[in-house]
């Protein structure tokens, strides 16, 4: 339940559109509803997590079966509170789209979204700025992507300009004064995150992936590279952590907006 639904219920209950012990029915799951066997719930979904944090809870999929996912995002539509699925392997994908034909699949970030009733897209922030090093990077940038949107924020994507071609992100570079934070995806080496720390202001939240040869060694080396950046102030999150990442910037840009 959003801040904004549960000011209505309030309000309704003021007003006497609603009674008190229905307002009592609607509040009764809102911190959790447990999902699975008497005694065994396989799943605790957080309700609250809107209330607290500015975002909902995420599904995510990886090492849940397609039956838990569709069930889990079933109980949260239901809700009216719409749902991100995350890390959906191709099954979950097409069960999920199967079972919510409005809902946005995006096989590449691996992610299904379906937006909220009562959702609202914070039009007052700036685009969240989507750069990534390379194309074999696309996946965990278009979760930061898919992330961002379903969190209400308008995108802004500037992919395969690593620092191999250094000339493709110059060209582009005043985009990223346009941004209200630029999340900057790379793997290899890490080190895109660095030059564009290094040429504009705007908070950098940087994503290494797992990209890479042998001494890449999984994403490793590109953090390292990412934590030990010369340009200051560079924020690193998990590799192939796109959902993080979007995450953050959401916290950015909402504290932003509400000192306004």
């Amino acid at each position: 339940m959003s801040p904004e639904r549960l000011l209505q219920l309030l309000q309704a209950v003021a007003a006497g559109e609603s009674t008190p012990a229905a307002a009592l029915e609607r509040l009764a799951w809102l911190p959790l509803e447990e999902i699975g066997d008497d005694g065994a719930p396989y799943a605790r979904l957080d309700h609250h997590r809107s209330l607290r944090l500015g975002f909902p809870e995420a599904v995510f999929c990886q090492n849940k079966t397609t039956a838990q996912t569709v069930e889990i995002c079933t109980r949260l539509s239901e809700r009216g509170n719409g749902f991100l699925a995350t890390r959906a392997d191709p099954p979950t994908l097409d069960a999920l789209g199967a079972a919510f034909p409005t809902a946005e699949v995006n096989a590449v970030a691996r992610t299904v979204w379906l937006s909220a009733t009562d959702a609202q897209p914070h039009r007052d922030t700036p685009p969240v700025l989507i750069l990534c090093a390379g194309t074999s990077d696309l996946p965990v940038a278009e979760e930061a992507a898919a992330t961002a949107r379903a969190l209400g924020h308008d995108v802004d994507r500037l992919y395969d300009v690593g620092v191999a071609g250094l000339h493709r992100l110059i060209r582009d570079r005043h985009r990223l004064e346009g941004a209200g934070v630029a999340i900057v995806v790379a793997g290899m080496e890490g080190a895109l995150p660095s030059v564009v720390g290094g040429l504009t202001g705007v908070p950098v939240v940087a994503v290494p992936t797992s990209i890479g040869y042998g001494a890449a060694f999984g994403g490793l080396a590109a953090l390292l590279g990412m934590l030990n950046s010369c340009a200051p102030g560079v924020t690193v999150v998990n590799i192939d952590n796109g959902f993080g990442a979007a995450c953050a910037a959401t916290r950015i840009l909402r504290l932003l907006a509400s000192r306004d």
